[in-house]
């Protein structure tokens, strides 16, 4: 799939620096090596350290690697890759990518595409696929989808009662396919729990349960929004808390945050916590105008 999709040659670079114990590694050594591309070996240790990753790209003129978006963010932060490096392709996975960064490494290496792949252990490798783009007309304010299912791959988006669930409108997400592992390891209860059969499949087919809360966009591409676990009660309304974090995280000028239910004199209450990224740390947050954007995107009481 992953062949068919970027199409690696023999003037082609990769980097291998996962854990052999991390998934990651598996497609890093061979997917170059049954494509005739070059293969260059990290060190252990250097998946750790932002400048010698640097120095190993450059010194090797690396063309396709892995990134966590947080490893990505470090590897922004050095000057000058954009003349002295020559990717073509940025592969992301392991945890959320925030706009921001999609945002800056398309406009600062405008040579490489950016590609966010989804894909828990327990479907090993990846299973959904985006291909960043820039969006003009929002500052980088949208959330960063993680696609649609790649070759023999299914996904489906459903609410508690294992009914589909319409396009905008948040759901579990269950994965289907070639690539589901067949259980845990000396484990059936949790086998039983988070590998089920598929009420969409009448040939018998099993679906892993992520846990993970995502929904359909308008583009028809899956969003991701948090745990399915963060679901809170607050004056008879359910919310999901990684819903909330996912629409703070699509602001520009937010890192990270954090988004819990407070217990107060008059009940529970919405507090989100947030820190900036290191251009805006001079600034105080204005936390109005925060409250008045996401007020465009979510209804009231989701807002901290």
């Amino acid at each position: 799939w992953m062949q068919r999709t970027y199409g690696l040659t023999r003037e082609d670079t990769v980097l291998h620096k996962a854990p052999f114990g991390f998934d990651v590694s598996v497609w890093e050594l061979f997917w170059p090596l049954t494509a005739g591309a070059r293969l260059v070996v990290a060190n252990p240790g250097d998946q750790r350290d932002p400048a010698r990753l640097v120095e190993l790209i450059r010194r090797h003129q690396v063309t396709t690697l892995n990134f966590v978006p947080s490893m990505l963010q470090a590897f922004l932060a050095h000057e000058g890759i954009e003349a002295s490096t020559r990717l073509k392709h940025i592969i992301c996975g392991g945890e959320a990518m925030p706009a921001e960064t999609q945002k800056e490494t398309l406009q600062r290496l405008q040579g490489a595409t950016l590609q966010n792949l989804y894909g828990p252990t327990e479907t090993t490798i990846h299973v959904t696929r985006w291909t960043c783009r820039l969006y003009p007309d929002d500052g980088g304010q949208r959330l960063v989808p993680i696609g649609r299912p790649i070759t023999d791959t299914r996904a489906y988006v459903v609410d508690g009662e294992l009914n589909l669930v319409p396009r905008g409108v948040a759901g579990e997400l269950y994965l289907g396919g070639v690539s589901l592992a067949r259980g845990y390891l000396k484990r059936p209860g949790l086998s039983a729990e988070r590998f089920v059969a598929d009420p969409f499949d009448a040939k018998g087919g099993r679906l892993y349960r992520t846990g993970d809360l995502v929904r359909w966009n308008t583009e028809g591409q899956i969003e991701y929004l948090g745990r399915i676990d963060h679901q809170v009660k607050i004056r008879g309304l359910r919310i999901e808390l990684g819903e909330i974090e996912a629409q703070l995280l699509a602001q520009p000028e937010v890192r990270e945050a954090v988004v819990v239910a407070k217990e107060g004199p008059g009940g529970a209450r919405l507090v989100g916590y947030v820190s900036v990224h290191a251009e805006h740390a001079e600034q105080a947050i204005d936390t109005a105008m925060l409250k008045e954007r996401l007020g465009r995107v979510l209804p009231d009481y989701m807002v901290p």
